[in-house]
């Protein structure tokens, strides 16, 4: 442990699902975060090896992230939280995958923590966890949420009932904070 971490999340499982085009900084972070809060975390992916990041500020490919666990291996029951990372290709892509979008939406139904930044929320519309919901999102995202039935706010981070939703890179830190404070709230922290 570090001087700026904690062991407050110890013990607990953070899947991080996502494919070649995250945004890279949505997924580094977040996992450095976290990690340094006492969590595990696993990169979920479609294929195993390493899938490659978009760098958004460089405006082109970034660096490759380790898969931990191809997707049909992974089990929702396995882990604490889902946080998925955005990018405009990342999901894109994952949200036409079935399997992507039926482990997606057994976290929405399960009351776990389901975090979504940037345009990740296009994976929560897909597998319908957002009606009825306060969320946020990068703003060309907005009229597809509200009209997936989602009460969409301008806001760094949204929270409603452990779904976390932030709008860019610059929210990252709230977003973070955000994961951590929900998972340490009794609502969110067993597994089902």
């Amino acid at each position: 442990m570090s001087l700026f971490s904690s062991d407050q999340l110890k013990g607990k499982k953070i899947a991080i699902l996502a494919t070649d085009g995250f945004e890279q900084s949505e997924l580094e972070e977040p996992k450095k975060y976290l990690e340094n809060e006492g969590a595990e975390t696993h990169v979920i992916s479609l294929k195993s090896g390493s899938i490659k990041g978009w760098d958004g500020p460089a405006k082109n490919w970034g660096d490759k992230v380790d898969v931990d666990k191809v997707l049909t291996d992974a089990n929702p029951a396995d882990y604490d939280a889902l946080v998925l990372p955005g990018g405009q290709m990342n999901p894109d892509v994952l949200r036409l995958d079935k399997d992507a979008v039926a482990f997606i939406r057994a976290f929405a139904q399960s009351g776990k923590v389901l975090a979504a930044i940037c345009h990740a929320p296009w994976l929560l519309i897909e597998a319908d966890a957002v009606r009825g919901k306060k969320v946020t999102s990068w703003p060309s995202l907005r009229t597809d949420l509200k009209h997936a039935g989602a009460h969409w706010e301008d806001a760094e981070v949204v929270c409603d009932k452990g779904l976390i939703t932030s709008r860019k890179p610059e929210d990252i830190p709230a977003f973070n904070k955000k994961i951590v404070e929900e998972m340490l709230e009794p609502q969110h922290s067993g597994r089902s």
